[in-house]
């Protein structure tokens, strides 16, 4: 049986996937046995990690909000992973309610659940793209069906770009979508860094997985805002990013900056 262009036999459950991997460190169900072995291997490789992810999906929550109340009535989320609630739709329409979503995920299975639960009413959309072709993600339909690239777009990269190498060309695919915002966009983006730990054990678990955790430095994220001006308080630790709480113990650990930033021109 096919959905959006694919069939169910087309869904890789051999190998781990980041998102389903991520999914289970949030305590989710949509994952395989596969994933829940690579989750345990992460975790005892990197201990603050099930810390960290919900550090980095809460500094999502925070930023959504932050743009959202700002004014930006549309989002681009590249990456997004498997739904968790709440969803970015669900976090932006609780500021707005006029907000549109258009999610977009390499995994068909992301796709496959993230259809079944949204409606067709033009607020929101999913879409089976890749980050490594940021030109067809945005040419594609349905993206452009929610998203009118005329007025201002909050583009979405939370924990993805990680998942690229250096060969795969993550600050060209980046670039690319930039050219594609008008002025008044923002860019919130989030990434792995071995910063704060040696982190080569968690890396060799995602190398048996369907992408590979390639970790950045400071400086190497901070390339990635290039075009855009970070917002205070500038590129951070997840957790120390416009914090709504007491951040959880442990943060000065986690290694994953967060940061947003706006397209003045």
């Amino acid at each position: 049986m096919a959905q959006d262009g694919f069939r169910a036999a087309e869904i890789d459950t051999s190998r781990p996937h980041p998102a389903r991997i991520y999914d289970y460190l949030l305590g989710g169900k949509d994952n395989y046995e596969v994933d829940q072995l690579a989750g345990d291997e992460l975790a005892a490789a990197a201990p603050e990690v099930r810390i960290g992810v919900r550090a980095n999906r809460a500094f999502l929550q925070r930023a959504v909000r932050d743009v959202v109340a700002g004014g930006v009535r549309q989002i681009l989320d590249i990456g997004t992973g498997l739904p968790t609630s709440p969803n970015v739709h669900e976090i932006a329409h609780e500021t707005a309610p006029d907000v549109r979503v258009a999610y977009v995920d390499n995994d068909p299975i992301v796709a496959a659940h993230a259809n079944a639960l949204l409606s067709s009413s033009g607020a929101t959309s999913v879409v089976l793209g890749d980050l490594r072709d940021p030109r067809a993600v945005v040419d594609h339909p349905d993206v452009r069906r929610t998203i009118d690239f005329d007025e201002p777009v909050a583009l979405l990269l939370v924990a993805v770009l990680h998942f690229l190498t250096d060969a795969e060309q993550p600050a060209q695919a980046v670039a690319a979508l930039r050219d594609a915002l008008p002025a008044g966009s923002f860019l919130v983006l989030s990434h792995a860094t071995g910063d704060f730990a040696d982190r080569s054990a968690a890396q060799a678990v995602y190398n048996k997985a369907t992408a590979t955790l390639n970790l950045r430095s400071r400086a190497e994220v901070e390339r990635f805002f290039d075009g855009f001006e970070l917002i205070e308080p500038g590129l951070a630790q997840v957790p120390f990013w416009r914090p709504d709480t007491t951040p959880p113990p442990r943060s000065h650990e986690i290694g994953f900056y967060g940061g947003v930033a706006r397209k003045t021109t």
